[in-house]
């Protein structure tokens, strides 16, 4: 079986640098990215997940990329990829169902997967248009849970794929949750929304 290069997973796995949770941060949730990479430690310890959690989950994601990688540049190109608290979620577009069961299966590999999420679609489709469109949705709904104040925006992550949105993370509470929802459905062009987040309580009391 194939394993990471060492010195790229002993990177990956450190914990305590502020390089790695910011790679986190921008990486898996571009709206605490926007506080800046001054306030990387901050920002990881005031998410619900923490700074080890946000750790982890870089570790995850440089190992599911370092697969992928070396499978097929295409699947690294293509596919998106959020981890949180070691649930990874797979959007994208791929041209053969086997790229996307190879996606999943080398997901599966890396160390800390508890669970992932496929919501890769299969289709030769796709133009600069629709990416761009998906862009513009994802930016504007970043832009919105952040600056409403009933919403800890911090804790939610945003991947946009054929007007699709796909929301992952922790909600405070179901109200929380209904207003990111909503917040979404009432944006222009949005054809449908996803929710993978966990609201808090159900997380805490292990059924997410």
């Amino acid at each position: 079986m194939d394993q990471p290069r060492p010195r790229l997973m002993e990177a990956a796995r450190r914990i305590v640098p502020a390089l790695i949770v910011a790679a986190a941060l921008a990486a898996c949730d571009p709206v605490a990215a926007t506080v800046g990479a001054g306030a990387t430690v901050g920002v990881a310890s005031s998410q619900e997940r923490g700074v080890g959690g946000a750790a982890g989950d870089a570790s995850i994601r440089a190992e599911i990329n370092y697969y992928w990688l070396k499978h097929d540049e295409e699947m690294y190109g293509n596919v998106g990829l959020t981890v949180h608290e070691g649930r990874v979620l797979l959007t994208g577009k791929v041209k053969t169902p086997q790229q996307r069961l190879d996606a999943v299966r080398l997901a599966w590999k890396a160390d800390g997967v508890k669970e992932v999420i496929n919501e890769i679609k299969v289709t030769e489709e796709g133009s600069v248009g629709n990416y761009a469109r998906d862009v513009w949705i994802s930016t504007q709904l970043r832009t919105k849970i952040l600056f409403d104040e009933d919403i800890s925006s911090i804790n939610y992550s945003v991947e946009t794929v054929d007007q699709t949105v796909y929301l992952m993370g922790i909600a405070q509470d179901r109200a929380e949750l209904d207003r990111v929802t909503a917040h979404a459905r009432n944006l222009a062009h949005v054809r449908k929304v996803i929710s993978h987040v966990r609201v808090k309580d159900a997380a805490e009391g292990g059924k997410g």
